[in-house]
């Protein structure tokens, strides 16, 4: 028979190795993974912010760009997305009317502005202002090519683009030479390849593209405001998810957001 005191010594023994053994099971346990669904001009702003994030939490973030329009029908299928990012404020009401967010944490989280641009080599120099001038420059630049543009009917991007041209006179000029495209990235890839003259998408897209550059800014009065609303998405709501959204809310993001681009608003 052992001694008692050696029989205690194993048992102290065998105790800490299952308290390490724990404790290291915990330390390899995976971070929790959030998945946000953005806008796909959030692209390069929301990578920064996401990694920032990560930094200061135990969540990793996983972000899935489209247009607005298609994420809010993958949200509505049961897609796992824990927040909504959206171009616009439609699609957010969208969910909202089908109860699939939570409506308390919705918020406007930054805004942005529109523009014409074209490749960065080109000559076309258009005046949206100046009436029947402005016409005749669209005209003759889009002769026998399109214009690159997300899809009118649904795409935030192309809506505003919309929107902008009605108010000043040039929608039917146009309208006939779109190239629509599912988002607006896709109508920056057209523009900076190149293979369309002109495209309308968002400052924060232009700038993030050195291929192209900016023509003419639409006037913020020729359009309703550009604003990204966010929510947490009502099926995966949890306490991360709120500190995910309240951190893109914070100084830091504001500082990151306005780095890529995109207007911060007051509050």
């Amino acid at each position: 028979m052992l001694p008692i005191s050696t029989v205690f010594r194993s048992i102290l023994l065998a105790t800490a190795s299952v308290a390490w053994t724990q404790a290291g099971a915990q330390s390899n346990k995976p971070a929790q993974s959030l998945t946000v669904f953005a806008a796909a001009s959030l692209k390069e702003a929301m990578d920064e912010q996401a990694s920032a994030f990560e930094k200061t939490s135990s969540q990793r973030v996983r972000v899935s760009y489209a247009g607005s329009n298609a994420l809010a029908k993958q949200i509505e299928q049961g897609a796992p997305a824990s927040l909504f990012i959206s171009a616009d404020e439609s699609w957010m009401d969208y969910l909202a009317a089908k109860k699939l967010i939570v409506t308390n944490t919705r918020r406007n989280i930054v805004g942005n502005e529109l523009v014409l641009i074209a490749p960065s080599g080109s000559s076309i120099a258009i005046d949206l202002a100046s009436g029947s001038k402005a016409r005749d420059a669209l005209t003759k630049a889009l002769s026998d090519t399109r214009i690159a543009m997300a899809d009118p009917s649904a795409v935030p991007a192309g809506k505003y683009a919309q929107a902008a041209l009605t108010q000043l006179g040039l929608w039917n000029v146009v309208q006939p030479r779109i190239a629509r495209t599912d988002n607006v990235r896709a109508a920056l890839a057209f523009v900076a390849r190149s293979e369309a003259p002109l495209g309308v998408v968002y400052r924060s897209d232009a700038l993030a593209e050195p291929k192209v550059k900016i023509v003419a800014t639409f006037p913020a009065t020729s359009h309703p405001p550009i604003v990204y609303p966010a929510s947490v998405v009502a099926a995966n709501d949890s306490p991360a998810a709120r500190q995910w959204l309240d951190f893109l809310s914070s100084d830091a993001a504001r500082t990151v957001w306005q780095k890529h681009g995109f207007v911060n608003l007051q509050r």
